[in-house]
């Protein structure tokens, strides 16, 4: 006979769900904010802007330059993008209604899938509903405690998440440092049955690239499969937008797992997977982020076939892209401004080294009409907050001479303002 639970009674305030909120400690991000009210600052978290970001955003009615968006080639909102929406939404609707897997497909899937199989010369392609979930689930679905993943230290939240979740055994290497990674291939790779090497084209935070010629050498002399994340160097990088394969001329199949979100070049939602037809199979059948998920809508899919479409059709939007990075990097270091390790694509950091200074510097530029948020720990090292700026394809030198000549000004008075806070406040600021 089943034994029943004994019902406790729950105090208000100390149990349910307020209780299980109020017993986790703060994050680091929820501490930042209080003491960035304490000090006066304008919360800049969940912000409502009036219309599409662009070069330019326009928030409670005021327009502001904006580095804080994803559509790095300027395709969002394009004409031809709106249409086909519009054509399908009135034929399809906004939603797929079911998991693909038990309500079917629909053209816009698998005109979107082949699409990227034929931009990555590989047999076939997936697509998830969220870029995240493709990380998580395909990395959970895909490896065993048998196995083992190699990931590098930067590797984004879904790949380290995806990771845990498979319970293969884990090994972060130093960002970007090979030798790190063939030092823990050597020391682990034998006493495992399966193993992965995990890196990104272009790293979301130091806006760098990795070493991935050497790490296919490392990969076959080790006989490991590589996956590679995608999501901010596909548009950004090459002649032509295909991403870190173009930009060092890899064949494809030297990858086994291509990845990317949806999200940011594609002016859509979601992400992929791409590689050979027995990997997308086994997904499709087995991923729970698929198969237990519903299908990615219609006019979603269709959206981001158009955008792929115009990328390859116009590459001066990368190149425009790619000048206007290079030309944001050189302006910051003439100004003595620290980038990191950014080479000029897309992604360009302003390191501070404060997480206080890096908010406070973001609210007094806010007030300038400049629109850029800060990172600090934990999405980054402790010691390394900073400034994270989006270029696109729209953004002018004018823009960038503007906003780093602000930035500029008023570094020296955000650390002065957060030192004079501490002097006064003490732990409360720590």
């Amino acid at each position: 006979m089943m034994k029943k639970h004994s019902s406790l009674p729950v105090e208000s305030g100390h149990g349910g769900t307020t209780g299980f909120i109020r017993a986790q400690s703060k994050t680091s991000l929820e501490r930042l904010v209080e003491t960035s009210k304490k000090m006066g600052m304008e919360n800049q978290l969940f912000i409502c802007q009036d219309r599409a970001a662009k070069a330019t955003a326009l928030i409670n009615g005021k327009e502001y330059l904006n580095f804080s968006t994803y559509d790095y080639l300027g395709i969002n909102v394009h004409p031809e993008i709106t249409e086909v929406v519009t054509q399908v939404a009135s034929e399809f609707g906004t939603s797929s209604g079911a998991s693909r897997l038990v309500g079917g497909e629909r053209p816009q899937h698998r005109e979107l899938e082949k699409g990227f199989a034929d931009l990555y010369g590989v047999e076939d392609c997936i697509t998830y509903v969220s870029g995240h979930a493709a990380n998580v689930s395909t990395l959970g679905f895909l490896l065993s405690s048998r196995d083992v993943i190699f990931h590098d230290g930067l590797a984004h939240n879904s790949l380290v998440q995806g990771a845990r979740l498979s319970g293969a055994s884990r090994y972060s290497y130093t960002h970007n440092n090979c030798d790190d990674l063939e030092k823990k291939l050597k020391a682990h790779r034998k006493t495992h049955k399966r193993a992965v090497i995990v890196t990104e084209g272009l790293f979301s935070m130091d806006g760098n690239i990795p070493d991935l010629p050497r790490i296919i050498k490392l990969k076959k002399k080790y006989n490991c499969m590589l996956m590679v994340d995608e999501a901010h160097s596909l548009g950004v990088l090459g002649k032509t937008g295909r991403g870190v394969r173009e930009y060092y001329g890899i064949a494809p199949i030297e990858v086994d797992i291509w990845m990317s979100t949806l999200s940011k070049t594609m002016c859509g939602c979601g992400g992929f997977i791409a590689g050979s037809r027995e990997l997308v199979e086994s997904l499709k059948y087995g991923s729970p982020g698929f198969v237990f998920s519903v299908g990615m809508p219609p006019v979603i899919a269709a959206a981001c076939r158009k955008a792929l479409e115009i990328m390859l059709r116009e590459p001066e939007r990368v190149h425009r892209l790619q000048h206007i990075s290079q030309y944001f990097l050189e302006y910051a270091r003439s100004k003595g401004l620290d980038t990191g390790a950014a080479q000029g694509y897309a992604i360009l950091p302003v390191i501070v080294g404060d997480s206080m200074v890096s908010g406070f510097l973001s609210s007094a530029l806010f007030k300038r009409g400049i629109y850029v948020m800060p990172v600090s720990f934990p999405a980054v090292q402790e010691g390394s907050a900073r400034l994270r700026f989006f270029l696109s394809a729209v953004h002018e030198e004018e823009h960038v001479r503007k906003t780093l000549d602000a930035v500029v000004e008023e570094l020296p008075k955000a650390h002065a303002v957060v030192e004079q806070y501490r002097q006064g406040h003490g732990h409360e600021s720590q």
